[in-house]
C-alpha cells in the first residue's frame, strides 16, 4: 500500500489491478472493482483505459448517507491541486452519476466552502462559484458548509481532492466513533442493556444507514469504462455492493451520458468565448 503508483504501473505488469483494466480494455470485462491502492487503480485505470473526450481530471465519488436520501461527494482523493474548470467537470459528472444511478429527478449541487455567501472561500472556491453559477445543465445552489454535507441540503458537492479525502476520513472516523460509544454506553448498566434490547432494530438500523459497506465502492468518473474503488478494509458486503454499483453504471451507460454532457459544456464555453 505504500508503493508509488508510477511504480506499481510500471513494474508489475501482472498485477491484478494490472490484469482486470486489461481484460476491461479489450472489452472482456465490463467493469472492474478493487480494494487495492487507490493511486495505483487510478493511475492504472488512466493510463490503461484512458480518460473520456473533455474530461481532464477523472473523479473519485463518494455515495454518502444524508437525512434525505444520499448525496455525491466528488473528487474525494484523486487530485488535490485543481483549477476552476476541473471541478465544474466534477459538478457535471456528479450531477449526472446522481441523476442517473441514484434516481434523483434534478439534483441540488453545491460547493463545499468556509460560508454560504458567494465571497466566502479562497480564489478557487469564488471563482468556481461563478462558472457553475452560469452552467445551465445544474441546479447550482451555491455554497455548502462541512456541516451540511450529511443534512441532505445538497445531493451533490463538489470540491478538490484534497479537501473531499479529508472531509471523508473525519466522517469515517466520526461514525466509527459514535457506534463505539453508543456500543459502551448501552452495556453501561443493566437498564440501558434492557433499553438496547428494546431497541435493538432501531439501533442495527442506525449501524446500517452509517455502514460505508452499504454503498458499495466509489466510481472513477471520467475514464473510457467502469471502475470501482473500494475501501482499504472493505468486507464482503462492501465488495458485493461494489459489484452491484458497477453493474448498475454498466447498464446504465453513464459514461456515454458523461461524455454527451461534457461535449455540450464544451461547446457552449467555445461559443462564447467566440463572441467575446
Amino acid at each position: 500500500m505504500g508503493e508509488g503508483p508510477l511504480v506499481a504501473l510500471r513494474r508489475k505488469k501482472q498485477s491484478s489491478i494490472r490484469i482486470g483494466l486489461d481484460l476491461v480494455k479489450r472489452g472482456e470485462a465490463q467493469a472492474f472493482v478493487s480494494a487495492g491502492n487507490t493511486g495505483a487503480v487510478m493511475t492504472t485505470a488512466l493510463v490503461v483505459l484512458g480518460a473520456l473526450p473533455g474530461v481532464e481530471r477523472p473523479a473519485i465519488a463518494a455515495v454518502v448517507p444524508t437525512l434525505t436520501g444520499q448525496a455525491v461527494l466528488l473528487d474525494v482523493g484523486a487530485n488535490v491541486d485543481c483549477k476552476a474548470r476541473h471541478l465544474v467537470q466534477f459538478a457535471i459528472m456528479g450531477n449526472v452519476y446522481a441523476r442517473d444511478v441514484l434516481g434523483l429527478t434534478r439534483p441540488r449541487v453545491g460547493l463545499l466552502s468556509i460560508g454560504e455567501e458567494q465571497s466566502k472561500g479562497n480564489e478557487l472556491t469564488r471563482e468556481v462559484f461563478k462558472e457553475l453559477g452560469d452552467e445551465p445543465s445544474l441546479n447550482f445552489i451555491g455554497n455548502v458548509e462541512g456541516r451540511d454535507v450529511f443534512s441532505g441540503t445538497a445531493d451533490v458537492i463538489v470540491c478538490d481532492g484534497f479537501i473531499g479525502n479529508v472531509a471523508l476520513k473525519v466522517s469515517e472516523g466520526l461514525v466509527d466513533i459514535i457506534k463505539h460509544m453508543l456500543q459502551e454506553s448501552l452495556k453501561a448498566t443493566i437498564t440501558r442493556q434492557i433499553g438496547y434490547v428494546l431497541s435493538r432494530a432501531a439501533f442495527a438500523d442506525f449501524k446500517k444507514r452509517v455502514d460505508y459497506s452499504e454503498y458499495g465502492g466509489a466510481p472513477l468518473l471520467g475514464i473510457k469504462g467502469v471502475c470501482l474503488i473500494c475501501h482499504g478494509r472493505s468486507n464482503s458486503n462492501a465488495i458485493k455492493n461494489a459489484i452491484r454499483v458497477a453493474a448498475e453504471f454498466s447498464s446504465g451507460q453513464i459514461n456515454n451520458r458523461i461524455e454527451k454532457e461534457l461535449q455540450r459544456w464544451s461547446a457552449n464555453g467555445l461559443a462564447v468565448a467566440q463572441a467575446e
